[in-house]
């Protein structure tokens, strides 16, 4: 079937509108009417061959939302008028140890919701900025959130699994103090997600400007990391620390903030590399320096009906169709409160 969609032919053209195709349903397919989808930092990287590998056409978008029309014959969990989420994962081997334990994000044969190898035309996977989308039942979330949030619900596909999982792999609850380096789009996510499971929580931002809207998301206590006294002041007291920053920046000072056997998981991809930490600021505490990297289908659905229970949904600006260039140029100066999320009906106009 082919349906209208906003993709880049090059990595010097802009994202505008196109038509691809979407194969037919097969057996446990399930074929989504996308309602909106989610503008994340990652799209712009790809789209623009920024992180190579880049496929032309790009189709970005993996944080999608919309509703069931079709299933294949040997779908059971979802039905026509569901409403339902796609992520970062339409596809993985099915067989290896991490998708047998529910982490198909770690599989090495994951398929990424777009730019990831398929025998759909063109030969690659094509994202969410588009009408619709057909994915195997697998990769195909339940949202339990009231319809008319639906829009604020696309990020959590993204922006929402890539702060619960570290938060909930590193045991972030009552009890534990937990820091939040960086207030956008994940960092955001981060901080109403560590309130919410019932840590003591500490935003760190680089503007003074975020003290008042940190504390707004749920933050015990605001740091203005530029503020060499404020940050001396948490020295040594942190169980965990959750490192959202996309940009290379002095992981040292960051590390001398943890307690003893504490860890900083850094989930922000910068363009180049962190200047190295240096050992002994590990060594000295038995400190940890992780990554983690978004999260599997069976973490993502707890992610979402965490997040239905406790009402969470992400900060969102509504943007039409048409309006991806000037969204992006505005996400690379950190002009948006939270995150863009496109209104798909707007495509056809």
């Amino acid at each position: 079937m082919t349906i209208l969609a906003y993709g880049a032919t090059a990595a010097d053209q802009p994202v505008s509108r196109m038509e691809i195709t979407r194969r037919a349903p097969g057996p446990h397919d399930v074929r989504i009417e996308i309602l909106f989808c989610g503008i994340c930092h990652s799209d712009l990287h790809q789209v623009r061959s920024e992180w190579a590998g880049t496929l032309y056409p790009c189709v970005p978008g993996h944080e999608t939302v919309g509703r069931v029309t079709e299933t294949g014959s040997h779908v059971t969990a979802h039905k026509r008028g569901d409403l339902v989420g796609v992520g970062c994962i339409v596809d993985s081997c099915q067989n290896c140890a991490d998708c047998d334990d529910g982490l198909e994000n770690y599989c090495d044969g994951m398929v990424g919701t777009y730019n990831g190898p398929t025998a759909d035309a063109p030969g690659h996977t094509l994202g969410g900025y588009s009408q619709a989308v057909v994915v195997h039942e697998r990769y195909v979330l339940r949202i339990t959130h009231p319809e008319d949030q639906l829009a604020a619900v696309a990020p959590l596909l993204c922006a929402g699994i890539t702060t619960w999982s570290p938060l909930r792999h590193w045991g972030a609850g009552p009890g534990k103090k937990v820091a939040v380096v960086g207030i956008g789009g994940l960092g955001h996510m981060g901080v109403k997600l560590a309130h919410a499971m019932g840590a003591h929580v500490v935003a760190f931002t680089t503007s003074e400007s975020k003290r008042a809207d940190a504390r707004a998301l749920g933050a015990d206590e605001v740091v203005v990391s530029r503020n060499l006294d404020e940050m001396a002041a948490h020295a040594k007291s942190f169980d965990f620390i959750l490192n959202t920053v996309a940009a290379p920046h002095d992981l040292d000072a960051f590390l001398a903030l943890l307690k003893r056997d504490g860890t900083m998981t850094l989930v922000g991809a910068p363009a180049t590399p962190h200047p190295s930490p240096t050992v002994h600021n590990l060594i000295g505490k038995r400190r940890s320096l992780a990554g983690s990297m978004i999260g599997g289908i069976p973490e993502t659905q707890e992610m979402l009906d965490f997040c239905a229970a406790h009402g969470i949904v992400a900060d969102i600006e509504m943007i039409r169709a048409d309006q991806i260039e000037p969204a992006y140029a505005r996400m690379l100066k950190g002009d948006v409160k939270y995150r863009f999320v496109m209104d798909i009906a707007t495509m056809g106009n």
